[in-house]
């Protein structure tokens, strides 16, 4: 298993386990609310049934002092589901039914001097049993005190069904967290398994760009070295030796830019500047290398146009493209370079008539030590030039865009937002 797929297991782990906590916490916050509800409501009812015993136990009072004959007992006739009912005098003796349970017996007793009392007593069969006692007064003001039991069973199968149906939306819940947590997982890191893949593919590019003038470095001393010293051929060997090493030298240089602009190390100046004037000194620079190669440069359109950037950088822009163009444009051709304004941006064009690049390598000019055919064996270069332009442009909100006919030629444009 590669990194990035155990830091995706790891992470979705994670998420698992984070929503699981968060889970248990709140299912048991929950349960303890609801069950204190249920528990609430329990002795609500109790309440509810011994106010239901006092009426009738006043019922039964009343229609017996009133009767001249049998009667029916409304205490008797009282019946409340799974609740039992008991009704004791002042002194705690049983009334209604003739017999009670010792341990109600002395809830009564408790309640008959305190006016109410709450019981909770564990049954043989490991069931617990709730007790409501309250003392009340008959008509004849006659001291009673009313007693009504249930058994907590019901409220265990309530809490056992709560459970069961938190435990299964719970799961459910899990897995669709950890379905989407990959899903997120995923998505995320993405953008760092391409990081990932650039920086391989970088590292690599480099090495191989570095590897070829190292190379010829290393061959030219050890043949020199193996060889009597002759002033003619040390000199063709130092020459060679400074190409090469002027060479390392730019590929170091670029590497080590993208370097800083990858680590945002790059510190940019923002001052107003003029484009044509910095395209003008970018064009002197270059003309040089276009005599040696005998191409002829020109400058066409050339307004005047200010934006806000940094100088330097601009002008390695504007080097970068003029450079690639004269470069890849053979003997006798042409690099015209074009400076215009219009709808608030500032564009600086570079049109050569050189070797041109097929439509299939366009996408991939700017990537990083990319050298497309014929490109690769018509100059010499690392490929890191429009890379370093890219950066530069976006750096400056600018945008750079290329189009090309392959054998007639290629246009560069990069557009800066005017300077307000």
């Amino acid at each position: 298993m590669n990194p990035l797929s155990r830091l995706r297991l790891r992470l979705t782990l994670w998420y698992g386990g984070v929503f699981t906590l968060i889970l248990a916490l709140l299912g048991g916050g929950l349960f303890f609310a609801i069950r204190h509800q249920i528990s609430r409501q329990l002795d609500l009812s109790l309440q509810a049934a011994t106010l239901a015993l006092e009426r009738a136990a006043r019922i039964r009072e009343v229609e017996r002092a009133h009767a001249t004959g049998p009667v029916m007992d409304a205490v008797d006739e009282l019946h409340i589901p799974d609740r039992a009912l008991y009704l004791f005098d002042s002194a705690g003796r049983p009334i209604k039914p003739a017999q009670a349970p010792a341990w109600i017996e002395d809830a009564a007793r408790i309640a008959s001097r305190a006016g109410t009392a709450d019981r909770d007593m564990d049954t043989p069969r490991d069931h617990q049993v709730r007790l409501h006692a309250a003392r009340f007064t008959g008509e004849n003001a006659t001291p009673y005190v009313a007693a009504v039991a249930a058994d907590r069973l019901e409220l265990e199968d309530q809490y056992a069904s709560l459970i069961e149906a938190f435990a299964a939306a719970a799961i459910v819940g899990l897995l669709l967290v950890a379905g989407g947590g990959y899903l997120l997982v995923r998505q995320s890191t993405a953008p760092v398994e391409r990081s990932m893949d650039q920086m391989r593919r970088f590292m690599a590019d480099a090495a191989h760009e570095l590897r070829t003038p190292i190379t010829i470095l290393r061959t030219r001393a050890e043949v020199a070295l193996g060889q009597e010293r002759v002033a003619a051929q040390d000199t063709a060997t130092l020459r060679a030796v400074e190409r090469e090493t002027a060479r390392l030298g730019e590929i170091v240089e670029d590497l080590l830019t993208l370097a800083r602009a990858d680590a945002g190390e790059r510190p940019l100046a923002r001052v107003p500047l003029y484009l044509d004037d910095v395209a003008a000194e970018a064009v002197d620079a270059v003309r040089a290398l276009a005599e040696q190669k005998r191409v002829q440069v020109e400058v066409g359109a050339f307004e005047e146009a200010q934006i806000t950037g940094d100088p330097t950088l601009v002008r390695e822009l504007l080097l970068n493209v003029l450079d690639n163009a004269v470069k890849f444009t053979p003997a006798g051709g042409t690099v015209r370079l074009d400076v215009a304004t219009a709808d608030g941006r500032a564009t600086v064009a570079v049109t050569d008539t050189g070797v041109g690049i097929p439509a299939d390598q366009l996408p991939r000019v700017f990537e990083r030590f990319y050298r497309g055919e014929p490109a690769r064996h018509e100059a010499q270069g690392a490929g890191l030039g429009l890379a370093i332009a890219r950066w530069i442009a976006d750096a400056h909100g600018a945008s750079i865009d290329i189009t090309s006919t392959p054998g007639a030629g290629t246009t560069v444009k990069a557009s800066f937002p005017v300077a307000e």
